[in-house]
């Protein structure tokens, strides 16, 4: 006996409607506000600790003597002039590297003589640790500025580099050829085709850059400095001002935190579709 035919009925028993996920855009004041708990959570930890004693000024100043340090030493000069010496030593050696990464970047990467000639090399200074330079450096330049500013340079080339590189070859080779045929030089296509296509590559490329120069210029300004953050920090130590200490390291994560908003903020603009998340919500 052959079974009776299913009914429609029958197919769809037990079946659930599907419903289309709601996307619920985020408003920028809640994103605003989730960021700041991890911060909030840690300088709560912080003033806790310091007022029931757990942590004594000679170990680490509390939140208040920190405030008051930074006004101490923004109302003498000292804060803003070291600030200034800082980010034009982490500005000029940044620019140097960003330039330095994307020019080897897009000549590795777009050409196999130049892939040939220079990517087994520059893989292989990569290697090597920026902080161990700096002896070498030294001998080299001496302890003036040059001596900073190029190993702020030579830490944020190689970041660019190889993220350079990457988005230089992932770029589709059709689209090269297409261009080609219709008469556009290799400059032109390097402007038009390959650098707009490798543009996620290069902002993360770029993300990288200007946090190792924050962390180079840590480095860089333990060379005999007299002006700068570094030097601020290297004067505290000697009279062990934790609440100085604590302002210096305090700026360098700030100057690393603006550089992340910084790129976040280039990708907003010129990758507004990248600013979803997995889940669609902004």
């Amino acid at each position: 006996m052959t079974a009776p035919p299913l009914t429609e009925a029958a197919h769809t028993d037990g079946l659930v409607t599907p419903r289309p996920p709601v996307r619920r855009a985020r408003s920028r004041t809640y994103s605003l506000t989730v960021r700041a708990l991890g911060p909030v959570a840690l300088l709560a930890l912080w003033w806790a600790s310091s007022a029931t004693g757990l942590l004594t000024p000679d170990v680490l100043a509390s939140p208040a003597q920190v405030i008051d340090a930074v006004g101490e030493l923004w109302g003498n000069g000292q804060l803003p002039d070291a600030l200034a010496t800082s980010l034009t030593r982490s500005g000029i050696g940044l620019v140097i590297g960003l330039a330095t990464g994307l020019t080897l970047g897009i000549t590795t990467g777009f050409t196999r003589l130049g892939d040939e000639l220079l990517d087994s090399s520059l893989q292989t200074l990569r290697t090597i640790p920026f902080l161990s330079l700096v002896p070498l450096f030294m001998v080299w330049f001496g302890i003036n500025e040059t001596a900073k500013i190029l190993l702020i340079a030579v830490a944020t080339t190689f970041p660019m580099y190889v993220s350079t590189t990457g988005g230089v070859r992932s770029t589709d080779r059709k689209l090269v050829e297409a261009m080609r045929s219709f008469g556009l030089g290799r400059l032109a296509i390097v402007r038009q085709v390959v650098l707009p296509g490798a543009l996620p590559s290069l902002l993360a490329g770029l993300r990288l850059s200007m946090t190792l120069s924050v962390i180079a210029l840590i480095a860089a300004e333990e060379i005999n400095a007299t002006e700068g953050i570094g030097y601020l920090m290297s004067q505290a130590q000697s009279y062990a001002r934790t609440d100085i200490l604590a302002v210096c390291i305090l700026v360098y994560g700030l100057l690393g935190l603006t550089a992340d908003v910084v790129v976040r903020g280039l990708e907003r603009v010129l990758m507004p579709w990248r600013t979803a998340g997995p889940g669609g919500t902004k």
